[in-house]
């Protein structure tokens, strides 16, 4: 796995050399756009919208809409001025608990792996968030952006996870739920609970794959030996019924599975 950004943690005034790296990939099946006819590739090309004119990488600048159509243009050393944050620096602001933060603010993850270096001082951060059970709570330079992140212990290492600043998140205005006056009958309520119960299980990451991409990945392996493909049926929307009834139904149906966990 390569890096794709050095740099260092920096909190108080100690400073851990770092190297950064995705510790995810996206593994959805990827799609080209074909001619019809021929199946060839279909290419973009940059075009100004003044004349269609391709254009080349070195007569590309950045714009920033001020009005509409009216554009002040930024080079990289002007954009730089606006970044709070050293350049490859992940810089601790604070520590907090991990659960005092929404899921919905996180973005993406990575690996902090240190360098030879900053070993010493990286073990102690570990093992320091591990024995506290805080997290840290910092500003990072990447990718053009100065990103909220927090780094917290994960498998023995530390993990860097980029989050969305507080007004990127959208407030929930529903006037259907603002509005709602719907009473919950205590036997609807017992046998959700019931249903909940019966679903409920540790997770275990093994257990779950994508389905789809895997199929993908089948079928094309079948179309490249000349198979047939046959589209399975769609099914078709489940009915609304009474609610007690979904809910004993799918109550029923899950104690299989209950009692299945409870013998393994």
């Amino acid at each position: 796995m390569r890096p794709i950004w050095s740099g260092a943690v920096s909190f108080g005034m100690v400073t851990i050399p770092v190297k950064l790296y995705p510790a995810t990939e996206d593994r959805r099946p990827r799609f080209r756009q074909l001619r019809r006819d021929d199946h060839s590739p279909i290419r973009y090309r940059k075009v100004a919208e003044a004349d269609g004119a391709e254009v080349t990488a070195t007569d590309i600048v950045r714009g920033y809409e001020v009005d509409k159509g009216r554009y002040v243009v930024f080079t990289d050393e002007e954009l730089a001025v606006g970044a709070d944050v050293a350049p490859k620096m992940v810089e601790v602001m604070q520590f907090a608990e991990g659960g005092e933060i929404d899921p919905v603010y996180y973005r993406s993850s990575y690996y902090l792996a240190p360098e030879t270096s900053g070993l010493k001082a990286y073990r102690l951060m570990l093992r320091t968030l591990a024995d506290k059970e805080k997290v840290a709570i910092a500003k990072v330079a990447l990718r053009e952006r100065v990103h909220l992140a927090v780094v917290r212990p994960r498998d023995g290492m530390l993990l860097l996870e980029t989050m969305h600043w507080p007004d990127e998140i959208r407030t929930a205005e529903f006037p259907e739920l603002a509005s709602d006056e719907t009473e919950l009958r205590p036997e609807e309520t017992a046998m959700a609970e019931m249903l909940i119960d019966n679903l409920t299980a540790e997770f275990d990451p093994a257990q779950w794959s994508d389905n789809r991409r895997l199929a993908i990945e089948s079928l094309a392996r079948q179309k490249v030996e000349g198979k047939e493909i046959v589209a399975p049926d769609s099914p078709q929307p489940t009915k609304v019924v009474d609610l007690m009834e979904a809910l004993a139904a799918s109550v029923e149906a899950t104690k299989a599975r209950k009692a299945q966990r409870k013998a393994g």
